[in-house]
């Protein structure tokens, strides 16, 4: 391990005893250039009194079994901005809206968005009398209609300046789509920046390439802002190409790596992937290996039974070796549908991977836990947008890595060069404790 060099910004790399958590995600191919996930969350109300109090664990490797629910827990983060009782204020310029009282996530109704066709769906509401000066946006949301779409939110303000927040897609699995909250971070702006004190409207844009859309929005929160950007700097499957080529560049920059190696892999010991001595070596030097567990699609289980097995057993491996970071969860192929989901909570607490190969970031307090959104470091040119991005708006860009001769990864020659601009971006390069920390710690 070679010496790490100081950088003028300090590297947050906090132990796993701050709080428990699980993050996680991982593709086979680019197929697509939009990034989501889904989730589900049943219509019950949140103790708002115990939505501050992180699980308190010790150090070291967690326990097999969760000590509360995080979606539950953390489910209605920050203050109540539209709870869309009243839908008399929106107005639907494309497509068509109406009141659902049979989908909800809160309260008593939600907002259904449905295309005309293949037309994309516009809705506006006018925030003249607000200001979202340092402020993100989340919003319950779910669809019937996952693929290829993207669902926007827009500030536009008196003079025409907008601002573009993006969920760049839902990769959750059909037919048995769920509720999840997302706060996507900003995808885009214009050449002059928006007056978020001085606005014109709000719109929610729903964009896809599909025959038709069906999307529900529901309980729109808003949330503060931290001090600064972050980047988390995932790497799939615990490949070699990480242990033999990225690890010392990390080293150098003192940049902590998330790992969520497959344990059958690991265990087939043929050169290929990582061995566990050299994953407790990388533990040792300050990256978090998490759960990744079976390389199958989690959402072709049918039966709750073997959903809960195939968790409970994943997550056994990583806690057998030693590994602090089984609380948190990298769901293979971004596969994951309502039921296991609903499971996930019982052993991790925050993870998922609503993947795309465009930009797609995530405010740092108003996520769901177990659907975070990652960005596939397929591109030097986007991944270097992200961290931009990350540090204009003060939001988290999660970047995920597999080998440098997949397709889904740069090459090497661009990893260094991404590595270097982190290093000179006002970011700070994080692991998901230090992430976790931030959701757990702060609800704006």
């Amino acid at each position: 391990m070679s010496q790490q060099r100081p950088t003028r910004r300090r590297v947050l790399a906090l132990s796993s005893a701050a709080a428990a958590a699980g993050l996680a995600g991982c593709t086979d191919q680019l197929n697509s250039v939009l990034g989501g996930s889904d989730d589900d969350s049943d219509n019950e109300e949140t103790d708002n009194e115990s939505t501050g109090q992180a699980a308190a664990l010790a150090d070291g490797v967690p326990s097999l079994e969760t000590e509360y629910n995080s979606r539950e827990q953390y489910r209605q983060p920050g203050e109540s901005f539209d709870d869309f009782s009243d839908l008399s204020e929106w107005e639907v310029t494309r497509g068509s809206g109406s009141a659902d009282q049979d989908v909800v996530f809160n309260g008593d109704q939600s907002f259904k968005l449905e295309s005309n066709g293949q037309e994309n769906i516009v809705a506006r509401l006018d925030v003249s009398d607000k200001d979202f000066t340092d402020t993100d946006l989340s919003f319950a949301i779910r669809t019937t209609t996952p693929q290829n779409i993207t669902i926007n939110l827009q500030l536009v303000d008196q003079f025409g300046s907008a601002k573009t927040y993006s969920l760049r897609e839902i990769t959750c699995r059909s037919p048995d789509v769920a509720w999840f909250r997302s706060s996507p971070g900003v995808f885009s702006q214009s050449d002059y920046d928006p007056s978020l004190d001085a606005l014109d409207r709000l719109e929610i844009q729903v964009l896809h390439t599909m025959d038709q859309a069906e999307v529900w929005i529901d309980d729109m929160r808003t949330h503060g802002k931290p001090d600064k950007g972050y980047v988390m700097l995932t790497w799939d499957d615990g490949t070699r190409d990480y242990y033999e080529t990225a690890a010392p560049l990390h080293d150098e920059y003192g940049f902590p790596a998330v790992q969520a190696p497959v344990p059958r892999w690991v265990e087939r010991n043929d050169g290929d992937s990582m061995t566990v001595a050299e994953l407790q070596e990388r533990q040792d030097a300050g990256d978090q290996i998490v759960v990744h567990g079976t390389h199958d699609p989690i959402h072709e289980l049918d039966d709750e039974e073997r959903i809960r097995n195939r968790l409970k057993h994943d997550k056994q491996w990583y806690i057998n070796k030693e590994f602090e970071g089984a609380d948190y969860i990298v769901y293979p192929h971004n596969s994951y549908d309502k039921a296991s989901l609903k499971h996930a909570t019982d052993y991790h607490y925050c993870g998922g991977f609503n993947q795309s190969g465009n930009i797609n970031t995530t405010s740092v307090y108003g996520f769901d836990p177990l659907a975070l959104p990652r960005t596939i470091g397929h591109d030097l040119d986007i991944a270097k947008r992200c961290v931009n991005l990350a540090a204009q708006h003060r939001q988290c860009t999660v970047l995920n890595f597999h080998a440098f001769s997949e397709q889904n990864t740069m090459s090497e020659t661009d990893y260094a060069k991404l590595l270097k601009h982190i290093d000179n971006a006002d970011v700070e390069v994080i692991t998901f404790d230090g992430l976790w920390k931030l959701r757990t710690e702060q609800h704006y």
